[in-house]
């Protein structure tokens, strides 16, 4: 079998087992669990020996054209590349891990067998944009994993807010999506196909001619479905549905489809300076903004969520410069360690059987009952802090790298200004990322108080997938030696001195936030919970100040009372309140776009029922009133209708004698 019909299987595969799984999920349910899992292993398999195929080497072209469609053709192709190629085998590694997961995670569930299909549906979308040639072709697995998005973040349909958070995120990733595909059309017109190796041909020859405006269109799509600034909001709310669909949104699928994309169409964003300093300032208020969020947040799903939209901001931040390859390079170890951290956190949510770290961090020994989650999740959390030799230390560096050498004009692959703009954020938010980290640690991890609940070992199915996705985690990033070869040959060694510098800050964010922890730990332990209850808006020390002068009890939920022990609280001061709610955005949004529309309805429902119907409903009123006016001059009295006929005649003479005379 030739190397063009394996691709072709590899998204194929998924797809069938998401229609077998539909058809078969009610009539031999004994079929659901095989079907969701070995479609998506044979599809991975399948994507490995495509990537060994293609070695890195020429990429795999081949298209046929499906429709004429005028003077822009639409064609059925595929466009392998070593970036396809291996960011197929990750979407491959961690849909199946994911798949198995499930398996164990939602055992009991009654909405299993949709739930796969709609994994298997996802990953076959996001495997047709990787493997795609064609923009239109692209666009389609672009839109089906929004629909895909919708039913998983809604699984959990009958709680408000799972359909408030699966309406939200189809919303504005639609928002972003109206203006992608005006510049879809843009791009397609001036280079008059919608194939991508003619696209990228036609940029090359000069021939775009508006690459701002075309670029700029298509960020705002980008910036829906990666969850960039501004149109970030829906990710963190997503986290609503079960806790393997996170990891596959966040891991490699759905955010990741849009930094792919910037990444293989990088010449159209680079043919516009303007576009490339705008894209640095989406990812530099991206980092940084949501490393200050992360730091705020107690549900550890949202805290992983935030972490997400940051290591997404370094991905663009990447580009921004010109790099792609330190921008997938970053994309695949990423992809390895925030599935793992999401799987983890689903383990770990399932022992202590709740989602809050102030929670948790009244549980003693809660380590000791997930030891699996426990060791890989530190695993994670250190390649997601940038701990040399963990993974993320070598792609994040990569990027760093990559904006000092533009920074400082030793390429000149984009403006100075992003390479500055990407530099500086980049290195306030390895602090940032660190901090949140070693916080996310210590409070589940180190908690004091009564011993975490023992719901027994977790199921083979969760914990083993742990292991698989801790490997990549911890040696993956020693692939930046090979990896150039697959990257257009671009070097992926870090830099010395943002190696050290970006290390540094991460070391003394993980330092001040231990610090931060062992004070707020003993101020704690002299404040009585019922007093933190019952003044959930303050710190410890004005807690404890207040409970000792007030001398009166407090009464309030104990359970879910702020954490004094928190360090977040101590290190963010007054602005934890701003951080804890994303800085309001959805508040402004609300004003700008939510309330606006909502009036627009009420005036529409008022029109429609009060004006528009008002005539309608007049129009069939008239002539009931006639008919019943009608009705009742017909008596049956012959005196009556004589009288009247009379009454008419004299009527009509005398008008006609006034006629007569006046004439």
């Amino acid at each position: 079998m030739t190397t063009t019909n394996l691709a072709v299987l590899v998204p194929l595969l998924p797809f069938l087992g998401a229609v077998a799984g539909l058809l078969l999920g009610r009539t031999a349910p004994g079929f659901v669990r095989p079907l969701a899992v070995l479609p998506t292993l044979a599809s991975l398999v399948l994507a490995v020996l495509v990537a060994v195929h293609q070695g890195g080497g020429q990429a795999i072209d081949t298209h046929t054209e499906l429709t004429p469609t005028g003077s822009v053709p639409i064609e059925l192709g595929l466009h392998i590349d070593g970036f396809a190629a291996l960011v197929a085998v990750l979407v491959g590694v961690v849909a199946t891990c994911v798949q198995i997961y499930s398996t164990g995670y939602l055992h009991d569930d009654p909405r299993y067998p949709s739930y796969a299909a709609l994994v298997s549906l996802f990953t076959s979308a996001m495997l047709l944009v990787v493997y795609s040639g064609d923009l239109m072709v692209l666009l389609v697995g672009w839109e089906v994993m929004g629909i895909c998005s919708y039913f998983l973040v809604g699984h959990y349909w009958e709680t408000p807010e799972a359909r408030a958070a699966s309406i939200k995120a189809f919303l504005v990733t639609k928002l972003g999506d109206v203006p992608f595909l005006i510049g879809l059309f843009a791009l397609a017109t001036d280079a008059g196909s919608f194939r991508i190796t003619t696209v990228l041909g036609t940029v090359a020859s000069g021939g775009l001619h508006h690459p701002t405006v075309v670029a700029l269109l298509l960020l705002a799509g980008v910036a829906g479905k990666s969850a960039l600034f501004p149109l970030h909001t829906w990710l963190p709310d997503a986290m609503a549905g079960p806790t393997p669909v996170s990891a596959l949104i966040h891991a490699a699928t759905m955010v990741a489809a849009g930094i792919y994309f910037v990444a293989r169409l990088l010449p159209v964003f680079q043919a516009s300076a303007a576009a490339m300093v705008v894209l640095a300032v989406m990812a530099g208020v991206t980092m940084v903004g949501s490393g200050l969020a992360a730091l705020a947040q107690d549900d550890i799903k949202r805290v992983l969520a935030y972490s997400t939209i940051g290591q997404l901001g370094y991905m663009a931040g990447a580009l921004a410069v010109g790099d792609r390859g330190a921008a997938v390079f970053h994309l695949l170890a990423h992809g390895a360690f925030k599935a793992l951290l999401f799987l983890a956190a689903g383990v770990i949510i399932h022992a202590s059987g709740t989602n809050s770290l102030a929670v948790m961090s009244r549980m003693k020994d809660l380590r000791t009952r997930v030891p699996d989650a426990f060791w890989t999740m530190t695993v994670a959390l250190l390649a997601l802090a940038a701990i040399p030799p963990f993974s993320g230390f070598f792609s994040k560096e990569a990027v760093l790298g990559a904006a000092e050498h533009v920074a400082t004009g030793h390429t000149e692959q984009a403006p100075g200004a992003a390479g500055w703009i990407v530099l500086v954020t980049g290195l306030v938010t390895a602090v940032l990322t660190a901090a949140y980290a070693t916080r996310l640690w210590l409070l589940a991890f180190r908690g004091h108080g009564p011993e975490a609940p023992d719901h027994g070992r977790q199921p083979i199915t969760m914990t083993a997938v742990l292991w698989v996705l801790a490997i990549p985690s911890l040696a993956f990033g020693l692939a930046f030696g090979p990896l150039p070869d697959w990257f257009d040959g671009r070097d992926l060694t870090p830099v010395l001195t943002t190696s050290v510098l970006g290390t540094g800050l991460a070391l003394v964010g993980g330092i001040v936030t231990y610090g931060a922890w062992r004070h707020t730990t003993a101020l704690a332990a002299r404040v009585p919970m019922g007093a933190v209850a019952a003044h959930p808006g303050a710190d410890a020390g004005q807690v404890e100040a207040e409970a000792i002068a007030g001398h009166e009890p407090a009464f309030g939920d104990v359970a879910y009372a702020p954490d004094p022990a928190d360090p977040g609280r101590l290190l963010l001061g007054p602005l934890h309140r701003h951080a804890a709610v994303g800085f309001h955005l959805d508040a402004v949004y609300t004003v700008l776009f939510v309330r606006p529309v909502q009036a627009g309805a009420s005036l529409v429902r008022f029109l429609d029922r009060e004006v528009v119907d008002t005539y309608v409903r007049g129009a069939g009123a008239l002539p009931r009133w006639l008919g019943t006016a009608v009705r009742r001059a017909q008596t049956g009295n012959v005196q009556t209708y004589v009288s009247a006929l009379l009454a008419g005649t004299v009527v009509l003479v005398v008008a006609a004698l006034l006629v007569a005379t006046g004439a």
